[in-house]
């Protein structure tokens, strides 16, 4: 049986959060440099989230299964609710959602082989609210938006199901945004999807280089992984401006200064997520 310590194969010892420490450190260091010079504040409070979410993440990998668990729960709760803020959701629904992104990642971590029997609930329950509620003018739209959120957020067991590796691709996927960016703006080019226009292949193609890089310093370089933070990080970042434009926002919520919700900051670490759990 799988489980969340042997759920991927063939990574080094060096891509643990204790001995990766000293190289995401310098990672930190060289990205504070470069956001510095840039002077561009839109970097510098990305570099800022980026510095205060990375002991977080470290400190929970380091405690095992039920440190990531929670993490996976606390960002989780935090992500369902900016979702439902976003697309309206009424408060019944959003309760429920909040409710199966504490519930999944507790059952990867508890009682794996029961996780498929509880995504069918949640899909279930999530569909059963604004039916009792007998909502037939709405009622297929919550359905729609609340089973799209349960799938949406569902990769969040990949922090209990991936191990240590996690880390790694938090850190390549951080790191590949802001060198998309960078690359984006410096190098123009053709669009890389009218979902937004502002995004350019030459700043797809130069955040894969930097994120596979960083998995290949962390020592957690696999073909399903490298594969997974290659596609998934731009395709996520795509996604969420899919939803966000079908919803008529600029950002899931203005809580996180300068970076709008916490949403914003791993649209692209889901998808990667989803892909590394099927590839891997």
């Amino acid at each position: 049986m799988i489980t969340p310590d042997t759920a991927i194969p063939h990574t080094t010892d060096l891509v643990t959060p204790g001995v990766a420490i000293p190289y995401i450190a310098g990672a930190l260091v060289v990205g504070g440099i470069a956001v510095a010079l840039s002077r561009r504040r839109e970097y510098i409070l990305r570099w800022c989230v980026w510095a205060v979410a990375v002991p977080v993440v470290v400190a929970a990998l380091y405690a095992g299964p039920g440190g990531a668990a929670a993490l996976a729960v606390m960002v989780g709760v935090e992500c369902a609710l900016e979702y439902g803020g976003l697309m309206g959701l009424a408060v019944p629904d959003r309760a429920v959602l909040v409710a199966v992104v504490v519930a999944l990642p507790l059952v990867a971590w508890l009682a794996l082989p029961y996780l498929p029997r509880v995504l069918i609930a949640a899909v279930l329950v999530v569909t059963l609210v604004p039916l009792f509620g007998g909502d037939a003018a709405g009622g297929l739209r919550r359905v729609s938006l609340g089973v799209f959120g349960v799938v949406w957020l569902l990769p969040l067991v990949g922090v209990v199901l991936l191990g240590p590796v996690v880390l790694a691709v938090f850190v390549a996927v951080s790191v590949g945004d802001i060198a998309a960016s960078f690359a984006g703006r410096l190098l123009g080019g053709p669009s890389l999807s009218p979902l937004s226009p502002a995004k350019r292949w030459s700043g797809a193609l130069a955040g894969a280089v930097a994120g596979l890089g960083v998995l290949a310093l962390l020592g957690a370089f696999t073909v399903p992984i490298a594969l997974a933070v290659a596609l998934g990080a731009p395709l996520g970042d795509l996604l969420e401006s899919m939803v966000k434009r079908g919803a008529g926002a600029k950002d899931s919520a203005s809580w996180l200064a300068g970076a709008g919700g916490l949403l914003d900051r791993l649209d692209s670490l889901l998808l990667t997520l989803a892909l590394a759990l099927l590839l891997a």
